[in-house]
């Protein structure tokens, strides 16, 4: 395995192998050197980046807790299971994100009970701190959410394939597809727009696209039924 450097992706398929390495073998030292080599560095970096982009930097100490976690997620490396077929980075990534959000329960919890206790000696700025706690509880979780459901969307629609589809049901599904994958790219992504891009895509006219649209809402429909009873 060649180690690789990249300064803009800094978990790539190099530290996904290297993962996948070390939890297929029992050898001490084989591991040890996959962890300094690829998995620390990626592990580090990914900490530093959820905890500035999810404002843990708002956490009394977080220095040690950066630290801390990067610890405990040695103590986890091997609970990855490479057969679920899933990214190392993104299961990395999530037990991270709900580590530190523990942490911010924690130290809420303790600040809030130190409120009713010593509500006259508490600066404003100490009250702005409270509150930007209890709110990341909250905004992490949405965002959260909101990320796992796409996730999980995309992973259904993936397997739309492999169902018996007729040939313009099958042109429309690769359409869905490629605007799911360009959706950062795309400025204007409203109904009208949609129609007019798998049009475009597809070759149909607009009355082919709506009725090959309307079956797969329909799936999709059922779909979010069972998402939102918790199934999925």
């Amino acid at each position: 395995m060649a180690k690789k450097s990249n300064k803009k992706k800094y978990f790539t398929e190099v530290h996904q192998d290297a993962i996948v390495a070390y939890t297929k073998t029992d050898d001490n030292k084989i591991r040890t050197q996959l962890y300094i080599d690829y998995i620390e560095p990626a592990f580090s970096e990914m900490v530093d980046k959820i905890v500035y982009t999810y404002k843990f930097t708002n956490l009394p100490n977080i220095d040690l807790l950066k630290e801390e976690c990067k610890s405990w997620l040695t103590t986890i490396l091997d609970k990855f299971d490479p057969a679920k077929k899933s990214k190392a980075f993104s299961y990395y990534s999530i037990v991270t994100k709900n580590w530190f959000i523990h942490k911010v329960k924690k130290n809420a919890n303790s600040m809030k009970k130190e409120v009713h206790l010593d509500d006259l000696s508490r600066s404003s700025y100490e009250y702005e701190q409270i509150n930007t706690f209890l709110t990341i509880e909250k905004s992490y979780e949405n965002d959260r959410e909101t990320a796992e459901f796409w996730y999980f969307l995309w992973k259904e629609i993936e397997q739309w394939s492999d169902l018996p589809l007729k040939e313009n049901e099958k042109k429309v599904l690769e359409a869905i597809k490629i605007l799911f994958k360009s959706a950062d790219d795309i400025e204007i992504f409203n109904k009208k727009a949609i129609y007019l891009y798998i049009r475009e895509i597809t070759g149909l006219n607009t009355k082919q696209v709506v009725n090959n649209l309307n079956k797969m809402r329909s799936r999709y429909r059922e779909w979010k039924r069972i998402w939102h009873q918790g199934k999925i």
